[in-house]
């Protein structure tokens, strides 16, 4: 993401994006931390502190993060797709089978801005993982096969999403929490949830790795270190696998309002990755790499009011939603709601 920020915008663009991605790829990883950390609650009763949780699933996340090229986390992706496939299916079968009593299933509400700008942030986030489409390329043996998986993954995910949610409202109603699956019963949140485990390690370790790469990218780009296995080069891998892991952990336990940064990250870095750099791409290659300059757009007017709306899209969402993510932590100060941080 950074070589294509200093393709566009220059030395400034690549800086920008780059430690956004960094940065994003940290936050992230504490996400799916706390992801297993409620996973490994919910199996075992929350008979332990929660931070003891988050503590012994990063240590699987720093092992599996902890190859210096994809090709060994790719074949491990494998069994996270179906894990949380599966894990999805089964939390549909068990709300099917033990719908709420009394549910309220509304179409349409009318929420205020903020809590309506939630539910625009949430699909962000969870398409965000386009910033790391870059890396996946540069390591594929045809890059050319890139677009059959992207176009594979948009067309099943977005499905996918759409079904899941659509069954869970409908069977749980208006009140259905985050993550769905801790409004299913007991016995199915922990199928579930023990079903989904892989996916949240391999989401965790990819997002780690993703972190550590690209900083070693830049450390030692024209450099013997980067595909050879010398003692630097290892040692500066693994110091960088640790402290990605360390922080993600730091900030998933020790950070109180961490669910709200990530609520930031997304609006500051997912806005762009996912919607506004995508517009900027397509406007760019057009002019540039057809060698017509404004004809190029003019020739394809429906692309070129497409890219501009979807660059517009991300700057709105990246403003609205810091704004709303900021409007709640102090909401959440306020009302006294934020616990102390290193808290079971």
């Amino acid at each position: 993401m950074g070589d294509a920020g200093y393709i566009i915008f220059g030395v400034v663009g690549r800086e920008i994006l780059s430690a956004g991605t960094v940065i994003f790829a940290v936050f992230a990883t504490g996400g799916q931390l706390l992801a297993g950390q409620i996973a490994l609650g919910v199996l075992s009763d929350s008979r332990l502190c929660l931070m003891l949780y988050t503590g012994i699933f990063t240590i699987p996340t720093l092992i599996f993060s902890f190859p210096r090229t994809l090709d060994r986390l790719s074949w491990l992706s494998v069994p996270s797709v179906f894990s949380i496939l599966i894990a999805g299916i089964a939390g549909m079968a068990g709300a099917g089978i033990n719908p709420l009593e009394g549910r309220t299933t509304s179409l349409f509400l009318q929420p205020t801005f903020v809590n309506a700008f939630i539910s625009v942030t949430n699909p962000v986030f969870a398409y965000a993982g386009h910033f790391m489409f870059f890396i996946l390329i540069s390591e594929m043996r045809n890059p050319k096969d890139a677009m059959k998986a992207a176009y594979t993954l948009q067309i099943f995910a977005t499905t996918y999403y759409a079904v899941f949610a659509i069954v869970t409202h409908w069977y749980l109603g208006d009140g259905v929490v985050s993550p769905s699956f801790s409004s299913l019963p007991p016995v199915w949140a922990k199928a579930a949830y023990g079903i989904a485990i892989p996916n949240f390690l391999i989401a965790g370790s990819l997002y780690a790795h993703t972190a550590a790469k690209l900083i070693f990218l830049r450390l030692f780009r024209n450099s013997e270190h980067l595909h050879s296995h010398t003692l630097i080069g290892w040692g500066t891998w693994t110091v960088l696998i640790l402290i990605m892991n360390a922080a993600s952990f730091v900030l998933a336990v020790g950070v109180p309002i961490f669910s709200y940064l990530i609520g930031i990250a997304a609006s500051l870095f997912a806005s762009w990755y996912t919607y506004g750099i995508a517009g900027a791409f397509w406007l760019h290659d057009s002019y540039y790499l057809s060698g017509e300059g404004v004809k190029a757009w003019k020739r394809r007017p429906t692309m070129f009011v497409l890219s501009v709306l979807t660059f517009a899209a991300g700057g709105f969402i990246c403003v609205a939603g810091t704004y709303v993510i900021i409007t709640l932590i102090i909401s959440a100060y306020n009302s006294g709601s934020v616990p102390p941080p290193f808290q079971c």
